[in-house]
């Protein structure tokens, strides 16, 4: 996968080859070698003064991405190229300080640790511009929460809606999500080569401290949890990670999904944010496209797929190190971490800087009109008429829908009219049951109730609600 981003846009932005690019990954690996020269300098295994000589090696800009990645064809693996480099270092540096390379060390501890190293930066990143993105949404829920506009069921009108409430719903995808990302626990491996811990027991034999205890230090220095045993074999660290972030942009992807048809000129409801070069078409000068809901799009797209790679992989672990699936994890892992933080970069200036049009919304809603009303005015009005009144008022529906949708409005009212006599059924009750705003059902309470819910990631207090 390109650092660029050429045939990636989303991933495109520098936040994300800074936390995810080669030199991101370099930094990973090298972070957990230094790690560990310094766990075994402090628990007397290595010479004193090695772990400042590894720390001072492990810088990545002393390394060749390109290279490495070319040598790890030797072995099949990153770190052992990687290794060899550091060792070199190290020994020009200070031959005594070897002891502290990679001792007791497997490559799979290492990549996988520096894995969830490299995820664990990631994830930060990608939390700070989701409450970006959630703070923009529940001031929207906030502002919009009397803004009426028309609710769709399978891509047809179907009741009154609130946009507050619209937003609220984006607002609970995208912070359950978040919150179900952060709680999740990235932990380090720690195992040998063969998962047992031998290498590690014959080092700290006769010592105060055993393998266990060594590898609690170095996740603590990692900011990683402790394992209570070597995962190797079971992958849910990394399947779980991997559903987290997929889950994140699948509420990326449905924010996405409803701007760019609310932005339709023939719906016009929304509006991307409007930047100089941004939307542009290479042949219609004219057209103001909505690239940022395509680039999320293209991010929510994808990310399944790389999920579901991990699955295949985690479910085909044979062995104590398997024979390529193992290899097929970090490029599916890798692809996940950078289309997330790219899309969630993307998501929060588009929440920052949507635009909303409630007239549109309005004018939607008018298309249907009083039709959008049907189901409350059967409930209403039905019993009123005996017991063919609910079949009564359907008859009217069905007459209505007979007719084009640009006067389907005008005539339901009028038919309406003329089959409720006005004896059952005032005027000014009949107004009030085909007003849209008095069939919102408990679209505040809804929009306030989810908002308390995320308060870590809400900025606001839902206004309007009636119930505590």
């Amino acid at each position: 996968m390109s650092s660029f981003g050429l045939l990636s846009p989303v991933t495109a932005s520098p936040a994300v080859p800074a936390l995810t690019g080669e030199r991101a990954v370099l930094a990973a690996i090298l972070d957990v070698e230094a790690a560990w020269a310094a766990v075994l300098e402090e628990a007397g295994l290595a010479p004193e003064g090695a772990a400042a000589v590894v720390e001072q090696a492990a810088d990545p800009a002393l390394y060749d991405p390109e290279a490495i990645a070319e040598r790890s064809q030797g072995g099949g693996n990153p770190v052992i190229p990687l290794l060899g480099d550091l060792r070199a270092r190290v020994r020009s540096a200070d031959p005594a300080a070897l002891a502290a390379v990679h001792s007791s060390l497997t490559s799979q501890d290492v990549l996988d640790s520096a894995l969830m190293l490299l995820a664990s930066r990631v994830r930060a990143a990608v939390l700070s511009e989701v409450r970006g993105t959630t703070t923009a949404l529940a001031a929207l829920a906030d502002q919009h929460a009397d803004t009426l506009c028309v609710g769709r069921s399978l891509t047809q009108h179907a009741l009154p809606y609130t946009f507050g409430l619209k937003a609220a719903q984006w607002f609970q995808g995208v912070a359950a999500a978040a919150r179900r990302l952060d709680l999740l626990e990235l932990p380090l491996q720690f195992g040998g080569a063969g998962g047992t811990l031998a290498s590690a027991t014959v080092l700290t034999a006769g010592t105060a401290s055993g393998p266990f205890e060594l590898a609690d230090v170095l996740a603590a220095k990692l900011s990683l949890a402790a394992a209570p045993a070597p995962w190797h074999t079971n992958r849910l660290p990394v399947t779980g990670l991997g559903d987290a972030l997929a889950a994140l942009t699948d509420a990326f992807g449905k924010i996405a999904a409803d701007v760019v048809f609310l932005s339709r000129p023939e719906v016009a409801e929304l509006g991307e944010p409007l930047t100089a070069g941004r939307g542009v078409s290479s042949a219609m000068p004219q057209k103001q496209n909505p690239v940022l809901s395509v680039l999320v799009r293209s991010a929510a797209l994808q990310a399944p797929a790389a999920a579901g790679q991990l699955h295949l992989a985690a479910a085909t672990f044979n062995d104590e190190r398997p024979d390529g699936a193992w290899h097929s994890e970090w490029p599916a892992l890798h692809s996940l971490l950078a289309l997330t933080l790219g899309a969630a970069v993307q998501l929060r200036e588009l929440a920052e800087g949507l635009r909303v049009f409630p007239d549109a919304m309005r004018r939607n809603l008018e298309l249907s009109g009083p039709l959008l009303l049907s189901e409350a005015v059967a409930a209403a009005v039905g019993p009123l008429l005996g017991a063919g009144g609910k079949q009564e008022l359907q008859a009217v529906v069905d007459a209505v829908l007979q007719v084009p949708a640009t006067e389907q409005a005008a005539t339901y009212a009028k038919l309406l009219r003329d089959a409720v006599p006005a004896e059952l059924l005032p005027d000014a009750r009949l107004a009030e049951l085909l007003d849209p705003a008095n069939y919102l059902g408990e679209a505040a309470e809804i929009s306030r109730r989810i908002l308390a819910a995320y308060p870590d990631y809400a900025a606001t207090t839902m206004k309007g609600a009636t119930h505590a």
